[in-house]
């Protein structure tokens, strides 16, 4: 059975913009599923039509065989969502917030505190349970979405660059808990514009753009497609201009700062040798965050 199923999906809102031009995708059960593109791509417009929150123009849509024409209400109840914007009620409590979402899905109260209270000591807010949710901090508050969305325990939960803004501490602590509930059984398509989460999280991905799948894979395939990597690389003291900067692409970003480009046939550990014979000391050697651009730049230039 798949979690969900696309066929021929279009939307054209009233004043002619056609933001999905008859997309088709699967998401098998279980699978940590990432949908990829730049802004204005089609995510949100899919994310929405699946979730109900738009009407499409065109074709179909079921979830885990329930299709959307005629099974909606079934559908709804076994997707959770968590979308880009916070939507809670900010002079809510926390814990109010969870258990009264529980209740738009006939869950007593008791239960719902039980699930309340174990899912918010597994993303490390049981101790802000009683706090207006005003107060919280934006990674905090993006988890307590999280929570709200699994309260009703649905069988497919969507996220929406649920880790946009935050710190890199709270990320991990989300991709930690999202890594063990999607081992649960649970199904997740995640929309992020970070390709080393996509890679970290995710088994198989689409990338859409300008309204059209451009790829569906799995990640791995997606990286392969990657023939060069962007490196920066922080040095302890400044270089000078008479370095020889030819070898591994390496180009000057400022006195104590390079920037480098592997193939794939050259590893860090070579670049690092390098230097070290040239006398350069690296202090930390870190991706270019644009990699999910040049994965963009590399399929839309084979549309």
């Amino acid at each position: 059975m798949k979690a969900l199923s696309v066929s021929n999906l279009s939307k054209t809102y009233s004043g002619g913009l056609s933001a999905l031009k008859g997309i088709s995708l699967d998401v098998e059960q279980g699978d940590f599923f990432a949908l990829l593109g730049p802004n204005g791509a089609g995510k949100s417009t899919t994310i929405g039509i699946v979730a109900s929150l738009i009407n499409k123009t065109e074709g179909e849509v079921s979830v885990f065989d329930n299709n959307l024409d005629v099974a909606r209400d079934e559908a709804k109840k076994i997707i959770g969502l968590v979308p880009q914007e916070f939507n809670f009620n900010i002079f809510e409590k926390v814990l109010d917030i969870v258990v009264n979402q529980a209740g738009f899905y006939g869950i007593n109260r008791k239960v719902a505190l039980q699930r309340a209270e174990c899912y918010l000591k597994k993303l490390s807010l049981w101790h802000k349970r009683n706090n207006i949710s005003q107060t919280l901090s934006g990674g905090m508050k993006r988890k307590l979405m999280i929570v709200r969305a699994l309260i009703h325990q649905p069988k497919l939960l969507i996220l929406d660059e649920p880790t946009a803004g935050v710190d890199v501490e709270t990320r991990r602590d989300m991709w930690r808990f999202l890594t063990e509930l999607n081992r649960s059984g649970t199904t997740i398509i995640l929309t992020t514009h970070y390709l080393e989460e996509a890679e970290r999280l995710c088994r198989n991905a689409a990338i859409i753009d300008d309204g059209e799948i451009i790829e569906n894979s799995s990640v791995k395939r997606l990286l392969a497609g990657l023939d060069r990597e962007t490196f920066i690389i922080d040095l302890k003291n400044p270089v000078e201009n008479t370095l020889p900067f030819g070898k591994f692409g390496i180009t000057k970003i400022d006195d104590t700062t390079l920037k480098a480009d592997l193939s794939k046939e050259e590893s860090i550990s070579e670049i690092i040798l390098y230097l070290h014979k040239c006398g350069v000391e690296v202090l930390t050697m870190r991706n270019r965050s644009s990699r999910l651009e040049e994965l963009f730049i590399n399929l839309t230039r084979k549309k």
